[in-house]
């Protein structure tokens, strides 16, 4: 295994990250949708989180077919939520609260009305090269087997050009071919532009998915192993293929010595990994020094009940800071809910333990006030993906439900009609959490502060060991040693060789930890 040092002329270093959706963090101009000035409003209570930079989901023109990741120009602002001006001051007023901001780019798809797209149709033939068209089998069917990870058919029929275009997701989002020169020279000239508005760093989506095979050949069956590992809901027609053809990650983890020359060597870089098979060998893949620094895969928050899974992405990668730790974000349920059992123990035990982690980590907007998933009737649903699997549907709506700022009307959210509706007991407010000393919102700024002080996230010699239902975190930070353990047990577990240190002795119960119970010691206590 080789190991790699990050290079020390980037931005950012293991940063502790904050995920803000805008659409559903704040209203200022009572549309019912958030807005940057609504993110700008909110930069104090970000900066009082403790984290060091926002990861900032896409605020371009959109027509919102999927939730904004279908981008109709990448280099403007949708108009709902303001323009480049609202955008510079953002950047402006989060560095004078020491926050860098990471840009979502969404470089693998398009929205079907970008003008690239709308050109192709009207019969511009270098347009149409910049995404995959391919004519149709002699029998009409599509060029081949592959499928949507929204499930059905990754090729629809368009008639205006009489053939099959691809997409990998939704069908309103048609994927552009990443070989293409003139796709390569737009998305550097993308890159630059917003590094040089200020942006400290990019996330990519589906970076995995960049490349497909040139010859367009089926994808196998899926073993059951393979299927077990594959994203997405296990009920989808995506589960029964091993996807071998349609995604190329090895074809995109070089591609990205080429996106790091395009950002520069001072920008942070993370990426996502959407393909389930071998994540912490794609991690490995991705990430170097003239590559990402990071690639953060689902394979932690699918896995997240069980301690063995982080002691096997310790072991597995050598780098701390090329897998970030996350066990929520705009996709995912609310972790409270959805990996835990919806208290507010369970809560706590999660961003304790985000906290402990030696490493990059980022946390969605609301995990600091411990807010559970909502409960969303099937007509109050609007996103696509949730819709096609309903009632098993994945849970992206309800996480993006806007959060609570303040007890009343909308939860001091919007002057206007929220657009997702929200049902918040007024208890999970930031107003009435400001209020209580043992709040979930008190506990998250004193987690992220030992954090920050003690240097856990900066920490080496780590080693992460699972032992039954206990994990145990070792470290070693510049103010000295880290140690941790985490209970993920039903009921109490004691634990084996525990230190003489006050913190432990106070924490456990007859030299045991309760259910969501967990123990952090590092100097000073």
């Amino acid at each position: 295994m080789v190991a790699w040092s990050l290079a020390p002329d980037r931005c950012l270093s293991n940063p502790t990250i904050y995920e803000v959706y805008p659409r559903s963090f704040r209203d200022t101009t009572g549309t019912g949708e958030g807005d940057l000035q609504g993110v700008i409003d909110g930069l104090d209570h970000i900066a009082s989180l403790g984290v060091d930079a926002i990861w900032l989901a896409p605020v371009y023109p959109s027509p919102w077919a999927d939730g904004g990741y279908d981008v109709s120009d990448h280099r403007g602002i949708d108009p709902r939520y303001g323009d480049l001006s609202d955008f510079d001051r953002l950047v402006a007023e989060a560095a004078r609260r020491g926050l860098k901001i990471i840009m979502d780019m969404v470089l693998n798809h398009t929205s079907d009305q970008h003008p690239w797209f709308q050109a192709a149709l009207a019969g511009d033939d270098a347009a149409a090269e910049r995404y995959v068209w391919r004519d149709a089998r002699p029998d009409g069917t599509p060029p081949n087997n592959w499928m949507s990870f929204f499930g059905g058919p990754a090729w629809r029929w368009e008639p205006r050009r009489s053939q099959y275009y691809l997409h990998q997701y939704l069908y309103r989002q048609p994927a552009l071919d990443m070989r293409c020169p003139a796709v390569q020279e737009d998305h550097r000239d993308t890159l630059r532009f917003w590094r040089d508005r200020g942006v400290a760093g990019f996330r990519f989506d589906t970076v995995t998915a960049y490349f497909h095979d040139p010859e367009l050949r089926d994808n196998p069956c899926a073993s059951e192993e393979v299927r077990a590992c594959v994203e997405g809901p296990p009920n989808s027609p995506y589960h029964m293929q091993d996807h071998t053809h349609d995604l190329l990650p090895g074809d995109c983890a070089a591609f990205m010595e080429k996106v790091r020359d395009w950002a520069g060597p001072d920008m942070w870089l993370m990426g996502e990994c959407t393909s389930g098979n071998k994540a912490f060998e794609l991690v490995r893949a991705f990430t170097g020094p003239d590559r990402l620094d990071a690639l953060y895969t689902t394979a932690i928050p699918e896995g997240v009940g069980s301690p063995e899974v982080f002691a096997k992405a310790a072991d597995e990668i050598a780098e701390p800071g090329a897998l970030p730790w996350w066990f929520g974000c705009h996709d995912q349920p609310r972790v409270a809910s959805g990996l835990g059992d919806g208290s507010a123990e369970s809560a706590r035990f999660h961003m304790a333990l985000l906290a402990a982690l030696p490493g990059p980590a980022f946390f969605y907007q609301g995990e600091e006030l411990g807010l559970p998933q909502p409960d969303l009737d099937r007509d109050e649903i609007i996103d696509p993906f949730d819709l096609r699997f309903w009632p098993d549907h994945p849970g992206r709506d309800a996480a993006r439900v806007p959060i609570p700022w303040t007890q009343g009307p909308a939860s001091g959210f919007t002057s206007g009609t929220p657009w997702r509706p929200m049902r918040w007991d007024d208890s999970h407010s930031i107003a009435h959490q400001e209020q209580q000393d043992d709040s979930m919102l008190a506990q998250t700024r004193a987690l992220l502060g030992a954090r920050r002080k003690f240097g856990w996230a900066q920490a080496r010699d780590r080693v992460l060991s699972a032992q039954d239902d206990l994990l145990e975190i070792r470290a070693q930070t510049d103010a000295g040693p880290l140690h941790a353990v985490f209970n993920f047990a039903e009921g109490s577990r004691p634990i084996p060789d525990a230190p003489e240190d006050p913190l432990f002795t106070q924490a456990l119960e007859g030299g045991a930890l309760g259910r969501w119970g967990f123990v952090i010691a590092s100097p000073d206590g």
